[in-house]
C-alpha cells in the first residue's frame, strides 16, 4: 500500500505484507515530535500489536527528529509530565512484537533520540547528530534515555552524555555501539529494508520469541528462554524448517 501523502499528517505510512515503513513528517519543524505525532504512533502501534510486522522508522527531508516540539513542551505542567506522553508511546514502540529498525539521518535530538533508543536496531548516515540536551532546557530526558541509553552504550558513557547534553556524531555513535552501521543518505532506507528482508526470511514466531526473551529482565533467565524454546519445539514450522535444512544438506 503506498504511503499516505497528506501535507498535514505527522506520520507517512507505507504498509507491506511483512513490514511497515513510518516516516516522521513535519519537515517545517524538523520533524519535532508533537502530540499529533504521538497520537499517530499510538494508532500505528495498535495496528502492529494486532498484526505483527517489522517496523522501519525514519524521518523526512534528511532529519530523523530534532526533538520534542518545544512550543508544546514549554506549556506542559506537572500533570502532563506524570502522564508520560512521549515515554508511554516509546515504551509501546519498544514492546512491539516484531523488530523495530530506526533509520536515522541528520538530527535525532531529545525526544528524537529517545524514539531511536526505543528501536531494536539503529542505523544512520554520516550526517547523524544524536543526543539529549534536555538539561540545558531545564528538564530531564524522561522518555527513555535515562534507562535505555545505559543499556545500549554502558553506564559510564551514558551518564556522561546525559549530564553534559553533548551531541554525538556518526563516527562516535558507531564506535560506542549506539548505531550498528553507517550508510550514505541515499542508501539508508535500502539498508534498512535489507535488514527487514533478512528478518523476514526467518520464522516470525522465533523472531517474536527472540525479541521477547532478549528484553526480559536478567532474573527471568534462563527460565524465560526455556519456556519460549519449549513452545517453539512443538511448532510445526520448526519441524518444517529443520526438515528442509536436513534435506538440503543431504543432497
Amino acid at each position: 500500500m503506498p504511503a499516505e501523502i497528506d501535507p498535514e499528517t505527522p506520520l507517512l505510512i507505507e504498509r507491506r505484507p511483512d513490514r511497515v515503513i513510518a516516516t516522521l513528517h513535519r519537515p517545517h519543524k524538523r520533524n519535532a515530535i508533537d502530540q499529533a505525532t504521538i497520537d499517530a504512533l499510538h494508532l500505528l502501534c495498535a495496528e502492529l500489536e494486532e498484526t505483527p510486522r517489522t517496523l522501519i522508522l525514519t524521518g523526512a527531508d534528511g532529519v530523523f527528529a530534532a526533538g520534542a516540539d518545544i512550543a508544546q513542551l514549554r506549556e506542559r505542567r506537572a500533570a502532563d509530565a506524570l502522564r508520560g506522553i512521549n515515554a508511554n508511546a516509546f515504551v509501546r514502540i519498544a514492546e512491539l512484537p516484531m523488530p523495530v529498525i530506526a533509520a536515522i539521518d541528520g538530527y535525532a535530538l531529545g525526544g528524537g533520540a529517545e524514539l531511536a533508543y526505543a528501536a531494536d536496531i539503529r542505523i544512520a548516515t554520516p550526517a547523524l547528530a544524536i543526543g539529549n540536551p534536555e538539561t540545558g532546557l531545564g528538564i530531564i530526558a524522561a522518555a527513555g534515555a535515562s534507562w535505555r541509553l545505559k543499556e545500549i552504550v554502558g553506564e559510564a558513557r551514558a551518564v556522561e552524555l546525559l549530564l553534559t547534553g553533548r551531541t554525538v556524531t556518526a563516527e562516535e555513535a558507531l564506535r560506542i555501539g549506539l548505531v550498528s552501521a553507517i550508510h550514505e543518505s541515499a542508501d539508508l532506507l535500502t539498508a534498512a529494508e535489507a535488514i527487514a528482508d533478512r528478518i523476514g526470511r526467518n520464522d516470525p514466531a522465533a523472531t517474536i520469541a527472540t525479541k521477547r526473551v532478549f528484553r526480559a529482565p536478567r532474573d527471568r533467565h534462563p527460565a524465560v528462554d526455556l519456556e519460549a524454546q519449549a513452545e517453539l519445539f512443538e511448532s510445526p514450522e520448526k519441524f518444517r524448517r529443520m526438515t528442509d535444512f536436513l534435506e538440503r544438506r543431504d543432497r
